[in-house]
């Protein structure tokens, strides 16, 4: 039995505000959100991460998100949603247990992206050629 606090919360050992529940998927609400209504989704079954998660319960767990989404944009009368993973922990991953944040965005709630970069002449190349080498 895993002791990691999203665990502990699957088997309702902890509180939660549980925003949707199935057989393999729980989202309830952040406790330090981004905006109001910023939620967690996760498998019920453990993983750390996106590593780790078998292929049919990152099923599960995408489309939970996806409902969640849909219905944050609809009760909040957000604009948008961001959906964000942190996996590891220089990546922010701060919990182990894969989980996906769904934060609804409100027009001029001033939250910023990432800044973005243009790549330096031929690393792009190389890169992708690198990255699909895994796929060969």
């Amino acid at each position: 039995m895993f002791e990691c606090i999203f665990c502990k919360i699957v088997r309702g050992e902890l509180p939660k505000y549980k925003i949707y529940e199935d057989d393999n998927a729980l989202a309830f609400l952040d406790i330090h959100p981004v905006s109001p209504g910023h939620t967690l989704v996760i498998p019920k079954e453990h993983a750390g991460n996106i590593f780790e998660i078998s292929p049919e319960h990152w099923g599960f767990v995408q489309e939970a998100v996806r409902k969640v989404a849909i219905a944050l944009e609809n009760t909040m009368e957000a604009n948008g949603v961001n959906l964000m993973m942190n996996n590891r922990e220089h990546a922010g991953q701060v919990v182990d247990h894969a989980h996906v944040h769904v934060i609804p965005r409100f027009k001029g709630d001033n939250l910023k992206l990432w800044p973005h970069k243009d790549y330096e002449d031929q690393v792009a190349e190389k890169i992708a050629t690198k990255v699909r080498s895994q796929f060969e």
